[in-house]
């Protein structure tokens, strides 16, 4: 029994000690001021909307600029807040460092289609189907979608068929340009060949485009990429094709 109780209190002194010391270790100096911040913009392969200039200019406009502050009156969740309001940012996250500096890492609105509608709208789809606004300077090529497109079809089908796009390096770069029927109707424009490729409705367009692959590699590397002007995938289990005249 006595040995069970002296292990008891060696085990309590033990967590004393551990506590007190992660205490002290964790413990920042008074008065301990901000001496540098890190500034990290993400995704800038993809998109070079925001400049880290950009991101203290919005910090500094809002007299919330953390160098030469004491850290215990920087607050990273206000900091987080403020840039996370600007149109092309996604995601902030803030944190201190035990030297006394601020990390800021800002996580760029990606976007994966530019709608130039008949209607007059130019915008970006971005990754997660929300529309970006056009003076948006975008780094990377991205297909560009003419015609009759409504914000409603961009970002629900057209949207999900820019995420396949994003997904799927060969056809991102296969395909120029994708244009917008009347009635949703969908064709496309691709960098190779002289032809127009109809799609027809989005619905499984993922089994098409594999037809539309193979008809490629089998057929049109052995009678040429320029021999038809229409390539229709509207039917399932067929390709139709116009032969072009002259």
């Amino acid at each position: 029994m006595l040995k069970r109780i002296l292990l008891s209190i060696v085990m309590l002194i033990i967590i004393a000690y551990l506590g007190v010391a992660v205490t002290a270790f964790n413990r920042k100096p008074a008065n301990q001021v901000c001496r540098d911040m890190e500034l990290i913009i993400k995704d800038t392969i993809y998109a070079g909307f925001v400049t880290k200039n950009e991101v203290a200019g919005i910090l500094q406009k809002k007299g919330i600029y953390p160098v030469g502050k004491k850290l215990e009156r920087v607050y990273t969740k206000t900091l987080e807040r403020e840039l996370n309001k600007h149109p092309l940012i996604d995601e902030t996250e803030c944190y201190k460092t035990p030297s006394g500096k601020i990390c800021i890492e800002v996580k760029q609105r990606i976007p994966i289609l530019r709608i130039m509608s008949n209607n007059g709208e130019n915008y970006y789809v971005d990754n997660k189907g929300t529309i970006m606004p056009p003076e948006a300077k975008c780094v990377a090529r991205r297909t560009i979608v003419t015609g009759n497109v409504e914000k409603s079809f961009a970002m629900r089908d057209l949207y999900k068929f820019g995420v396949f796009l994003q997904n799927n390096p060969f056809w991102d770069a296969l395909i120029e340009q994708i244009h917008v029927l009347p009635g949703n109707d969908i064709e496309f424009v691709p960098r190779i060949g002289d032809h127009i490729v109809y799609l027809g409705k989005l619905e499984n367009f993922e089994s098409k485009l594999d037809r539309l692959k193979t008809f490629y590699e089998k057929g049109l590397n052995q009678v040429g990429w320029n021999k038809y002007s229409r390539i229709s995938l509207e039917f399932n289990n067929q390709i139709i094709c116009t032969k072009r005249e002259g």
